[in-house]
């Protein structure tokens, strides 16, 4: 006999549209159909939708759901980490990276759904999170506003981050067209950044292209920037691009889909607890998400988090 939960289903407000509009509903009903208590959270914003998810959490769930993408994956992180409640995921993004580096189905949201169930029958897998700290000052000395955020799976910040930063910037074309424009663009303004590293407080100073830290091993629909990273070893994986050509640089991005680009001399990787990040005019995102200017500090949190794979 299957035991009655209580769930909080938060579902992006953006899957009205596109693909995944159908899987949130398709989500909510499966669980009711098994006898569940359900909570459906659908909000015109992610920022109210934090709010009400939030709230429901304060008043006692078996676990909060996420439907959508990796962006989902970082609202359900920053709600649930240390507190004990258990996260599932059922993905319904472009990149559904958390999903791939958990063996969640992420084509798939029945078999999602059994999966959870049954995770949760057997108890939850207890796999580490990141706390990314910004704002004490810039590099240059001036006062930022300090805040706090998490992230599950990849930070990025250096050429990919960039990319981010100008396809937010834009307003047309729509979709996934608008990121490959703005990579265009930025890859013919194609330079080295002066980075400061810190990792377990031995500095590194890098000339570089891309600077990533892994907690999960790929981003952007599976690109596998750090392929060796595992979710509960408690620690963070740190890749370093150092300088290419355009040619080179066009050449290597390949590999990183079969995570072979490590191989090659001029990718550093290494690994830490504590990583600082510093740089001129660099924005850090996380799980896709835009967190802040550089300077960051970055600490895992081993077993921070219970998710239902």
């Amino acid at each position: 006999m299957t035991t009655m939960r209580t769930f909080a289903v938060a579902i992006n407000p953006t899957a009205s549209f596109g693909k995944g509009r159908d899987v949130g509903p398709r989500v909510v009903a499966l669980l009711r159909e098994r006898g569940h208590l359900v909570h459906e959270l659908v909000a015109e914003s992610l920022v109210v939708l934090r709010a009400e998810a939030a709230a429901r959490l304060d008043s006692g769930v078996d676990a909060l759901v996420v439907v959508g993408g990796d962006g989902m994956v970082n609202l359900g992180v920053e709600l649930t980490a240390s507190t004990g409640i258990p996260l599932g995921i059922i993905p319904s993004g472009t990149g559904n990276d958390m999903a791939r580096g958990l063996g969640i189905a992420f084509d798939d949201p029945d078999a999602a759904v059994q999966g959870m169930l049954a995770a949760l029958e057997r108890g939850p897998r207890v796999i580490d999170a990141a706390r990314i700290d910004h704002g004490a000052a810039s590099a240059a000395g001036a006062a930022l506003h300090p805040g706090s955020r998490r992230f599950a799976c990849v930070l990025s910040a250096g050429f990919d981050a960039i990319v981010n930063e100008r396809a937010n910037r834009m307003s047309r074309p729509r979709g996934r067209s608008r990121y490959t424009i703005a990579l265009l663009v930025e890859l013919a303004r194609l330079r080295p950044i002066d980075y400061r590293l810190v990792v377990d407080g031995v500095e590194h100073r890098e000339r570089a292209l891309l600077v990533s830290v892994g907690n999960n091993t790929s981003l952007g629909g599976g690109m596998k920037v750090t392929p060796a990273a595992l979710l509960d070893d408690g620690l963070l994986d740190v890749m370093i691009v150092r300088p290419l050509s355009r040619l080179a640089f066009l050449r290597i991005f390949p590999r990183v889909f079969a995570g072979t680009h490590v191989t090659d001399a001029r990718v550093v990787t290494m690994c830490g607890r504590r990583i600082r990040i510093e740089a001129e005019g660099i924005v850090a995102y996380a799980d896709g998400e835009r967190i802040a200017p550089l300077p960051i500090d970055v600490e895992v949190e081993p077993g921070a988090l219970r998710v239902l794979a």
